[in-house]
């Protein structure tokens, strides 16, 4: 049975909770406050979405993940990529800010919801360890990309048709180039620079708040928005009221897909930042716990007419630095959204639209992860490969086909690793009793008609296949023929009724041409298997040994006893 601790954790720290940590989380609450207005209405605009659905999804979500989730420091809300994934999504099923696209908004955030929290409590956390790391580096950067230059209409103020392609868009927009209107330009490209400049002089000042508050002035003081710049208009003042969104079997056949992967890089996206700041300060995070109060933040979101939430990033940084110590500064904040809700929406109204693209684009150029690709060259090329399929898949088919396309690669990468094992033939270390891997130790010295082998797996059906065909190959390169083959299973944790029976047929095969087969470093519960099979006493306990040197002085020893006991050839 679960305590309401357990599955409440606001009601393990909230009773506990030291008032010197309070000056610093209302301090964090209110910096990632002045960040989040601006960026959450950034990041609907990407969506699809009016302005105000951003701020929507920054107020229940934020309460409710502080309640149910276990990290201190992460800041929920909107993000650049779920904004574009729910773009994706449904897109093609709505004109984008109308009523039926808002109402699927809200719907996919409570699917997504729902999906995260039966996969919270259901334990299926460790799923997303099934996405390798330089798949998820390769998507996001392609997805930073399409991200960025979806923004380059409201950044010239031209009209450019929706795409997910790059070279579609780069295409419109030089075929367009002519409409640019100059201030709705100048307004964006100097908003970019302003927020990079501030950015690299103090990272916790609110640079977008800042920005935001100059253009405004500025459109509003030389009438800006009667000279073709856009901007945000009238946004609606108060609370998001709560409403069930009606739901059909044919809308959530539809947004299923869409679901499923915002719930995966979603979850991703914000498990790797809660960890890296657990690690940070100390303490740990649950896996499933954040599914749970991700999904439930998400369920919230789409109660209060929001769109899909996660941890970003930008904003848990800039929460860490500004000294958030407990889920209390995510409190402030969504108070902080709250206020604003209520009484300074009507500041918004004379906003440039180009600000909230450079805001956007600022923020997911970031993504792009030149050091991780140059970290892949330098470690391990055949990662970096895979990196720049997943990169090149999503920038070329799509963000939904770059998904499933990534999602396939890593477990393309997974089956492969697992059926093909790395494995080595030892040699001995001179004057030593240590056995390693000859191509990494080139002065161990290997014995004539003797094969040292080690497999470093657990040995199952996917696997066994490989293990025959590899032992087969290096006995095919003996320089001698074999008389013996001692099998180091050092690496080897379990095998199963597939191994066993690999085991017994390689046994007779070996037996059948004369060569003695040895086990030596067998863990218990290979042992235990083995011994269940008959295998192990069908070799004989003679053929077992704790460590490859007493194997390697028997087989030795036997190969000397075998020489002196054969008669030398009679002459004629």
């Amino acid at each position: 049975m679960f305590s309401l601790k357990q599955m409440i954790p606001a009601f393990q720290w909230l009773p506990l909770y030291q008032r010197q940590h309070l000056k610093s989380d209302i301090s964090a609450g209110l910096t990632v406050a002045v960040m989040l207005v601006p960026q959450g209405m950034a990041y609907a605009m990407l969506a699809g979405l009016p302005p105000i659905i951003g701020l929507y999804a920054s107020l229940i979500p934020l309460f409710v993940y502080a309640l149910f989730g276990t990290s201190r420091q992460l800041a929920v809300g909107p993000v650049a990529m779920i904004s574009l994934l729910v773009a994706a999504g449904i897109g093609e099923f709505a004109e984008p800010g109308s009523e039926r696209y808002i109402l699927l908004a809200a719907v996919l955030a409570g699917m997504v919801g729902l999906i995260q929290f039966l996969m919270g409590v259901s334990r299926l956390g460790f799923l997303v360890n099934f996405l390798a790391h330089p798949v998820i580096s390769g998507f996001t950067s392609a997805a930073a990309l399409i991200i960025g230059f979806s923004q380059l209409k409201h950044l010239l103020g031209i009209q450019i048709p929706r795409s997910n392609y790059v070279h579609e868009i780069i295409v419109n927009a030089i075929q367009n180039f002519s409409d640019v209107n100059l201030a709705t330009l100048v307004i964006g490209l100097g908003s970019i620079g302003l927020l990079l400049l501030l950015r690299r002089w103090k990272p916790v000042f609110p640079a977008a708040l800042a920005v935001v508050l100059l253009s405004t002035l500025a459109v509003w003081g030389f009438e800006l928005h009667h000279h073709g710049v856009r901007i945000v208009g009238d946004i609606p003042a108060g609370f998001p009221a709560f409403s069930m969104p009606p739901v059909d079997q044919q809308t959530i056949i539809q947004l299923l897909p869409t679901a499923l992967a915002i719930s995966f890089i979603a979850f991703m996206e914000s498990i790797a930042v809660a960890k890296n700041f657990a690690a940070r300060n100390r303490y740990s995070v649950d896996a499933n716990q954040e599914l749970i109060g991700l999904g439930l933040a998400n369920v919230a979101a789409g109660l209060f007419s929001g769109y899909p939430v996660t941890g970003g990033f930008s904003r848990t940084a800039v929460n860490g630095q500004a000294g958030a110590k407990t889920p209390l500064a995510s409190m402030i904040t969504a108070a902080g959204i709250g206020i604003t809700l209520l009484f300074l929406t009507p500041l918004f109204y004379y906003l440039p639209n180009s600000i909230l693209a450079a805001v956007i684009m600022v923020a997911v150029f970031g993504l792009i992860d030149f050091k991780e690709m140059q970290h892949l060259y330098n470690v391990k090329r055949s990662d970096l490969l895979l990196l720049l399929f997943a990169f090149f898949a999503t920038l070329f088919l799509g963000i939904e086909p770059g998904i499933l396309l990534s999602v396939a690669a890593s477990l393309i990468l997974i089956i492969r690793r697992s059926t093909r094992p790395h494995s080595a033939v030892l040699g001995q270390i001179p004057g030593t009793t240590i056995y390693r891997n000859i191509n990494r130790y080139p002065e161990a010295v290997t014995f004539d008609g003797l094969l040292i082998f080690r497999i470093d797996a657990e040995l199952h059906f996917a696997n066994v296949a490989f293990l025959q065909d590899r032992l087969a190959s290096l006995e095919n390169m003996a320089m001698q023929p074999l008389s013996a083959v001692i099998f180091d299973a050092s690496s080897v944790n379990s095998i199963d009724a597939s191994a066993d029976t690999a085991l017994h047929e390689l046994a007779f095969q070996y037996q059948s041409r004369g060569i003695e087969l040895y086990f030596s470093n067998l863990k218990g519960p290979v042992r235990d298997v083995l011994q269940r099979s008959g295998f192990y006493k069908k070799l004989g306990s003679t053929h077992f040994f704790f460590n490859n040197h007493d194997a390697v002085t028997h087989v030795l020893q036997s190969q000397e006893r075998i020489r002196n006991e054969t008669p030398a050839p009679v002459v004629k």
